[in-house]
């Protein structure tokens, strides 16, 4: 006799519920329960959960049923959203693929030097070039140059991406409380979701040979606080500063390029700095889904256990997390001193 069934029976609910059974898949912890013929043990007072009810319920859902309906209809709705997303989506395998062979076929003579000098440019720092170089002929010495690349490869491609989609809806949502109100549980939900489950729907809609599998998840990941930086920094300018722009007469436009972006560059470039690591996190994550570069030599190092493999692995990301965040960084400050200066 189940727990819940004088409630039912007080209820006047007995027949109903005889009629009911489940229709999704047994589970196997509750198939090996029932093939081992042991009752599974559960507390004094058990909580009404939809399985305890339907115990005593045969007309009440179990949860197997509630994760069936879900799985059925995100099947139900993938042809639709596949032909929708997948020629929008095209072009980000194209960028992705594109960026691979670039980085991997350039010459390391050719492509170090290119790197170097994109680190000088950005950071103006002597030091920093010189470890951004050191960092780069380490992992090629230990026979990672490549995949180092290709790691490096896919975070400037989501990056950029995330860049150019990021500022624009951070301005729109800066510019409107409307959108604001409802982007940030959007914006909350993307930044708290656990990393592996942005894999599962990518998965079931696109298959794991295409680059924008894994290009998507990066980005949908790593976006987010470029988006909340750059309405941030709108928001903070100084209200007075706004004021005397339009006491000149200034339209929306010349305020928005001539007084608050370049205002908020500082909160932007923190964001933007935010976005490089989050793309690098995922980069490794996405590995699992066929993404190349130094994530795969860690999944290696995981699955057959070699651990030489997977610390060198390990090593080669901290480096280029540590040569991103320096350069991104110092590109900041440098802003920050500019923004002083004027």
């Amino acid at each position: 006799m189940a727990f819940y069934d004088g409630l039912f029976n007080t209820l006047g609910l007995s027949d109903w519920c005889a009629g009911g059974s489940s229709a999704a898949p047994m589970s196997m912890a509750d198939l090996l329960a029932q093939n081992s013929g042991e009752a599974t043990k559960g507390p004094f007072f058990p909580f009404p959960s939809l399985d305890n009810l339907n115990e005593s319920c045969g007309s009440i859902l179990q949860s197997r049923d509630v994760t069936k309906g879900i799985e059925e209809g995100f099947l139900a709705a993938k042809p639709a959203m596949k032909s929708v997303l997948d020629p929008i989506t095209q072009p980000l395998s194209w960028l992705l693929d594109g960026a691979l062979w670039l980085f991997t076929t350039t010459p390391w003579f050719i492509m170090i030097p290119i790197l170097v000098a994109i680190a000088f440019w950005a950071s103006r720092s002597v030091a920093v070039t010189v470890f951004v170089a050191f960092a780069i002929v380490l992992m090629g010495l230990v026979d990672h140059y490549l995949v180092a690349m290709q790691t490096l490869s896919i975070i400037f491609v989501c990056t950029g991406i995330s860049v150019l989609l990021g500022v624009p809806i951070g301005i729109g949502m800066s510019k409107s409380d409307r959108f604001q109100n409802g982007a940030i549980p959007i914006l909350d939900l993307l930044q708290t979701l656990p990393s592996f489950v942005y894999l599962i729907p990518l998965i079931f809609l696109f298959s794991v040979t295409e680059s924008k599998l894994y290009g998507i998840a990066i980005i949908l990941y790593a976006i987010v606080p470029v988006i909340r930086l750059t309405n941030l920094g709108i928001r903070l300018v100084d209200q007075d500063v706004i004021e005397a722009a339009n006491a000149f007469g200034m339209t929306s436009r010349q305020k928005l390029l001539g007084v608050e972006l370049p205002l908020a560059l500082p909160n932007i470039m923190a964001g933007v700095n935010q976005t490089i690591m989050m793309s690098l996190a995922m980069v490794v994550i996405a590995s699992l889904v066929s993404a190349p570069g130094l994530g795969v030599n860690v999944l290696r190092g995981i699955r057959n256990l070699e651990l030489g493999v997977g610390i060198v692995a390990g090593i080669g990301i901290v480096l280029l997390a540590v040569i991103l965040d320096r350069v991104s960084k110092a590109a900041l400050t440098r802003v920050d001193m500019t923004q002083v200066k004027h």
